[in-house]
This record gives C-alpha cells, structure tokens and sequence, in this order.
C-alpha cells in the first residue's frame, strides 16, 4: 500500500495561506468599518475601491487555496492577533488616521507573506508554484494599496494637525507613490545591481496601477475640467499600454501562454478602446459617462487581474531575467514613440 504524505513544506504553505486568509478578512471587515465612520469625500471614494479590490482578492485567495489542495486553519497566535486587532479598531479613542496607521501594517504584513509564499512555493515544487500563482495578482494590489493608505494618512494626519489639506494634494501624493512604485518593487521581487532595465511585469504592474488610480479620480470629483483632464491622461494612457503590449508583449508570449489566453487579452483591448473612444463624446457630468466609467473599471479590473496572475507567471516561467528586461525595453520604446505621435 503506497503511504499518502504531506511533507512538513507544503503544510507550512498551507497554514500561511490560511493565516493570509483571516487576515484578508480582517482588512476587508476594517475598511468596511472605515466607509461608516470617513466624513472626507476625498478619502471616502478611495476607500470604497479599496474594498472592492479587497473583496475580490479575497475570492483569489480562496480559489488559490481550493487549488493548492491542501486546507489548514491560521496559526493561534495570529488568531489571538486578529481578535485584538478587531477589539483597536472598534475604539472610539483612536482617530480615523490612527485606524488607517494600524491598517497599512496589516497590507504590508500581507504583502511580505505574499512574497514569502511566492519564494517558498519554488522550493516546493513545480505543480505548488503553479496553483499559487494567482497570487501574484493579490501581491502587487496589496503593494499598491500601502501606497494608497501612504497617500491617505500624509493627507488625514495633515488635516488632523492643521485643519488644512497638504499642498500637494491627494492626488499628488498618488503621482508620487506611481512614480516611487519602481522602486518599491524593483527593491523587493526583481531589483538586481547588475541589470540594464526593468523587468516588464514591473513596468506594466506600474501602468496597471496608474490607470486604476485616474479612474479613483475621476470617480472622487463632481469638477467637469478636472474630470476632463483625468480622463484625457486615462484615454492617452490606456490607448498606449495597449498598443505597446500588442507590439512587444504578446506577439512573444502567444507560444507558451496560449493562443487563446493571448487573444482574449487582445479582444479585450479592443472593447475598452470602443468604450474609451464612446466616453470620449459623452458629457463627463452625465449619467451615460459615470456608467460607462464604471465599464471602463470593470474591465481594467478583469484585464489586470488575469495578466498578472496567469500572463506573469507564464512570463516568469518560459522568459529569463534578461529576456524580461530586453521585452521591458522594447515596450518603454514603443511606448514613448506613440506618446510622441499623440
């Protein structure tokens, strides 16, 4: 009778995916908590497209787990830890600021179990790193929403102090955090002393995030120039990615990742161009924009969810370090060359 065994490796990966699990549970429950007490506009809209991506990152987890095959519950202590953590949240002696000081831990703490999940699954074997893929695509959200709660707390602590907004802004403080997301993850998944570029899940992780946050603005504003404006940085924006990755990116991966995952990203590309280009002759008051808007989301959202779980995983698996970052070059020049022309 041959033994059926679950070596100590993969039950450890077990009890972290669970651990992460709770937790996710634990952000989703504090920023639905957060939305009741938010009496900034600036800050309410923003917390509501973090709950969503957070529910829907919930739903990945527990598909990735169902996948992996193995089910364990949280480790007690991070069960003790939930529980206090619940019991902070509810007091009404800490300030919004302070509540969301406390949440960015728990991202960050998700992101690092994320990644320690993602490195230990290569030890582990071949078939565990495949079913823990989609994972990839809840790891760079968490990295991007620390860099959102970043925005949120400069700007409620700020308020807290003077009663006054930063100078910059939110939505300068957002710019930044775009622009630094090279090196939040360069730093922690691929950055290297000796690479003459970046890796091109970096670069486009980096144009995903942008276009989720322009359509956060666009969302948290009721002003038609600054709808407008965002809008034509989203239009331009989106119209380039697309046809940068439908000269450099997926004409070079169809091989391995498959000729139909690669045309549904293609035909997919398409869709939100006919709906950007719909928008584009849309008053940006009206009813018809914001639903169309809500499309344009929608879809972002199904796109970038499927490209870096699966798109990046076929990536990291068929391309070397070197080939990823001569792709990433051949998108950047791609992409200037069309911004340029636009």
């Amino acid at each position: 009778m041959v033994a059926t065994l679950t070596d100590a490796k993969r039950s450890a990966i077990a009890e972290k995916l669970a651990d992460m699990r709770a937790i996710q549970n634990l952000i989703i429950a504090n920023e639905q908590q957060f939305i009741k007490e938010c009496k900034n506009n600036e800050i309410f809209g923003r917390l509501e497209d973090m709950l969503e991506d957070d529910q829907n990152n919930l739903e990945v987890l527990e598909t990735t787990i169902t996948q992996y095959g193995i089910q364990s519950e949280p480790k007690e202590k991070v069960q003790k830890m939930i529980e206090q953590a619940q019991e902070m949240m509810k007091s009404s002696e800490l300030s919004l600021y302070e509540k969301l000081a406390q949440h960015e831990l728990l991202k960050h703490g998700q992101v690092m179990s994320g990644l320690v999940v993602h490195k230990a699954a290569q030890i582990a074997g071949a078939d565990v790193e495949e079913a823990l893929s989609p994972l990839n695509s809840v790891n760079f959200e968490n990295r991007a929403h620390q860099e959102r709660l970043k925005g949120m707390l400069e700007y409620l602590g700020t308020q807290e102090l003077t009663g006054e907004e930063p100078d910059q802004g939110l939505w300068g403080r957002v710019q930044d955090a775009v622009a630094a997301m090279t090196g939040v993850i360069g730093s922690a998944v691929t950055q290297a002393s000796d690479r003459s570029d970046m890796d091109i899940m970096d670069i486009i992780f980096m144009d995903h995030q942008k276009a989720k946050t322009l359509i956060s603005e666009i969302k948290g504003t009721n002003n038609p120039q600054r709808i407008q404006e965002f809008f034509g940085q989203l239009y331009k924006d989106v119209i380039v990615h697309a046809e940068a990755e439908k000269e450099t990116v997926y004409p070079q991966v169809r091989s391995f990742y498959g000729n139909d995952d690669t045309q549904e990203l293609y035909d997919e590309h398409e869709e939100l161009k006919t709906t950007l280009n719909e928008m584009k002759e849309l008053d940006p008051t009206s009813s018809e924009f914001k639903s169309k808007l809500k499309q344009v989301k929608d879809m972002i959202g199904d796109h970038t969810r499927q490209e870096e779980s699966t798109m990046f995983a076929s990536i990291r698996k068929n391309l070397s370090p070197e080939q990823r970052e001569q792709m990433a070059t051949q998108f950047k020049e791609v992409k200037k060359k069309l911004q340029n022309l636009m």
